[in-house]
């Protein structure tokens, strides 16, 4: 692979990306520019723009790295994080929307009445978030270190910069446009070196066991529930990681504040669909890199893993084809970092300037511009803190630790937004409750796992992939605790559910009081 075509093709990324990026800040004026687009985003481009930020250095790098060296249990990982837009188009996206709400903390508040569950989501936001961040800026450490050589920090830096210039710039209506070119770069990033790879072969007068290696990887190593990484109780570790994937998804702050920028709840619906569709067709390179790579690389199944994608093009073609590949794939994978990275910064940002920003800057001014300013304050302050983190933690495999950043959204916002939008009778304190049991209980699964917890048995499983414990455990708290504090209702729980449910053609302040239709139309979180 050459460092100067690469560094060329990464390059090119960057500056498409502040181009379209600037190109966003021409258009984005007010708040609701910055937060949600201005709720106009159509459902195909908007879910050009949500697999652009879903598909991230776990997806472009780490799913291939995971399936060279562990076989075909690690196909669950794509399966999971597509299958999770399923269960949030059945039970969220359309009525997540009719919320009105631009953050999470935002819908939680509506619905339950309560300035501490706000608070509680807040910290949470934060803290799914920056857990989500660190493989991002690990990833792009490790793509400039293998395309060139140059230290991690360097490749997290760029990205860290790029990212908060773009998310200050524009806000969500800049990088719509950014994340929806990314997702058709990074597809084609993936799938042009495989249609390359078997073209020559097909081409070539003596094929040279391409196909004969494949099988042979196949029979080797290709084992469902194996024991191959190492690890104890593979059956439970597989159906723990596919309940953190398919129900973490609808817990994850970038992926849910994406569906506050559709125009309503059936365009919610439709994003949804096209997802699946697109998620389906990007899942299907990654697994096809981990099995070449069992035959051109098997040196990287030892270590290095998570660089297959970066290496292989290079050791199949030699000289410039290989070099142009290996640009295209470089080029990629940093468009991956950088999407995934923008929509968690524009999450984080939005809560930290609403729950800690906002009311300190209005103590001396007000209006549309200082609110601005104030979420640029916030994007700076959002990527501040996972790059400190990233600079103390080690090397972490980039899709092993994104799946802890499901169990843990799984584990708290999921129970919060199935039962909140679904049960009329939780309450205030089992809402809190199970907030505070299933993060308490993820999060230290995940820090326990990050510092290198145990290494065998039940209790390394069960560290290790802890949604299948942690999730129910927060259901659970939260159905007992809102059955045992009934007075806890929120009054307005009626008016939270209709408007949930009904869809936006329909009136839900007809027959009310005209004062009190009146009070609802200046409500910030109302939904038209």
């Amino acid at each position: 692979m050459s460092p100067a075509t690469s560094l060329i093709g990464i390059g090119l990324v960057i500056v498409a990306t502040i181009g379209i990026g600037l190109f966003g800040l021409r258009i984005s004026r007010t708040t609701s520019d910055f937060y949600v687009a201005s709720r106009v985003v159509t459902p195909r481009w908007n879910a050009s723009a949500i697999s652009g930020e879903y598909l991230s250095a776990a997806s472009f790098l780490g799913v291939a790295g995971l399936v060279l060296v562990n076989g075909a249990d690690m196909l669950w990982f794509s399966i999971g994080y597509t299958v999770g837009y399923l269960m949030l188009l059945v039970l969220v996206a359309a009525p997540l929307r009719r919320s009105g709400a631009y953050t999470l903390p935002d819908f939680a508040e509506t619905r339950f009445e309560s300035a501490v569950v706000r608070r509680i989501c807040a910290g949470l936001v934060v803290g799914i978030g920056t857990l989500y961040l660190l493989p991002q800026l690990h990833g792009a450490g490790l793509t400039v270190q293998t395309v060139t050589g140059a230290p991690p920090d360097v490749g997290a830096a760029v990205v860290a910069v790029i990212v908060v210039i773009n998310v200050a710039a524009g806000g969500m209506r800049s990088i719509t446009f950014v994340q929806a070119f990314q997702y058709w770069l990074k597809l084609t990033a993936l799938a042009l070196p495989v249609f390359v790879i078997l073209i020559a072969w097909r081409s070539s007068e003596h094929p040279v066991g391409v196909l004969e290696s494949l099988q042979g990887a196949g029979a080797v190593w290709a084992e469902p529930l194996s024991t191959a990484d190492g690890r104890d109780h593979p059956l439970y570790a597989t159906y723990s990681l596919l309940l953190a994937l398919c129900f973490g998804t609808m817990g994850l702050p970038h992926v849910l504040v994406r569906f506050y920028t559709n125009p309503d709840g059936r365009a919610a619906r439709r994003t949804t669909v096209v997802v699946l569709a697109l998620l389906g067709t990007f899942y299907l390179f990654p697994p096809m890199y981990a099995i070449l790579g069992r035959t051109f690389a098997p040196d990287l199944v030892g270590s290095g893993a998570d660089t297959v994608v970066l290496e292989l093009p290079g050791r199949i073609f030699p000289g410039t084809a290989g070099d142009l590949l290996g640009a295209l794939v470089a080029a990629g994978a940093f468009a991956a970092f950088l999407s995934t990275s923008s929509g968690l910064t524009v999450a984080i940002a939005g809560v930290i300037d609403q729950d800690l920003l906002r009311s300190r800057l209005h103590r001396w001014t007000g209006g549309d511009y200082v609110a601005v300013n104030s979420f640029r304050i916030a994007a700076l302050l959002s990527m501040c803190i996972p790059y400190l983190a990233f600079r103390l933690t080690g090397s972490l495999s980039l899709a092993d630790t994104v799946g802890l950043a499901f169990a843990v959204a799984a584990s708290t916002f999921c129970p919060l937004l199935v039962l909140g939008i679904w049960w009329r009778r939780m309450s205030t304190t089992g809402a809190a409750a199970g907030l505070v049991v299933g993060g308490v209980a993820a999060s230290a699964a995940a820090l326990v796992n990050v510092i290198g917890g145990p290494q065998s048995g039940w209790p390394q499983a069960l560290v290790g992939q802890p949604a299948a414990w942690t999730m129910p455990l927060a259901f659970i708290t939260v159905i007992v605790v809102s059955k045992l504090t009934p007075d806890k209702i929120p009054a307005g729980t009626a008016r939270s559910m209709v408007r949930l449910h009904t869809p936006e053609a329909v009136d839900v302040d007809r027959g009310l009081p005209l004062r009190e239709r009146s009070d609802q139309a200046q409500s910030p979180y109302r939904s038209s």
